[in-house]
């Protein structure tokens, strides 16, 4: 295993860590709460568990240790951080932006003392590594980022202030299309898909609503087919 994909595996770790296996009502608990919270210790039990099968080496166990340590540190204190009307709007990102630099200064501290080995060879390559993030990445998570995003810039509508789970669905299932295709070079194909949506919502006569749904489609695709793109790249 090299550096590259360690790195790539924590990340995704972390994907599933934060966002897959943790619920809404775990992360309002952990914000309304803190360190009092009944779920943190959970949230961060499965963070270490992840953490360190994800590394597939027994030696990577003190950095994840040091991680789910650091995790609990910053979830905890999300709290006061949110307590501030100047840091609540952008919570999510300062609190995101924090955990990644942590991961990255603890699989990079731990090359530096150890060997990066494992005990078998992984059966995909960095590439094949980075599709399967990409597809984590285009689901929950990116629901979660469009949501933190409309909070953000306090766009919201009386009858949608959240993303319905109908919503979501759609989110999430034109999201691994538009991957897939980007992924075969079908790019005539994903505009036909986002050509076919503005037709659904053509006659649509709310125009805030129009531009709500605008804005969330937008960002759907768009961070779909960059993610699809960055792994092109990397062939």
């Amino acid at each position: 295993m090299c550096l590259t994909n360690l790195l790539i595996l924590q990340f995704l770790a972390h994907l599933l860590a934060d966002f897959i296996f943790q619920s809404e009502k775990w992360a309002t608990d952990k914000i309304e709460n803190g360190f009092k919270s009944q779920y943190l210790k959970w949230h961060i039990m499965v963070t270490f568990v992840l953490s360190w099968a994800f590394s597939f080496q027994w030696q990577f166990v003190f950095a994840s240790f040091s991680i789910a340590i650091c995790h609990w540190i910053i979830d905890g204190l999300k709290k006061k951080l949110t307590n501030h009307e100047k840091f609540d709007t952008f919570s999510f990102f300062i609190d995101q932006s924090i955990h990644l630099v942590v991961i990255l200064g603890f699989v990079l501290l731990f090359k530096y003392f150890f060997p990066i080995t494992t005990s078998f060879i992984l059966p995909v390559s960095t590439h094949w590594l980075l599709i399967i993030t990409g597809f984590v990445l285009c689901t929950k998570p990116t629901n979660i980022f469009i949501k933190e995003v409309f909070k953000a810039y306090h766009i919201t509508i009386a009858t949608e202030g959240h993303l319905l789970n109908a919503g979501k669905l759609i989110g999430i299932s034109e999201r691994i299309l538009t991957l897939t295709l980007i992924l075969y070079g079908q790019f005539d194909a994903v505009g036909f898909i986002i050509a076919g949506k503005s037709i659904l919502r053509f006659k649509e006569t709310d125009t805030a609503k129009t531009e709500y749904v605008l804005i969330g489609t937008l960002l759907s695709f768009g961070i779909a087919i960059l993610t699809g793109i960055a792994i092109r790249i990397t062939q």
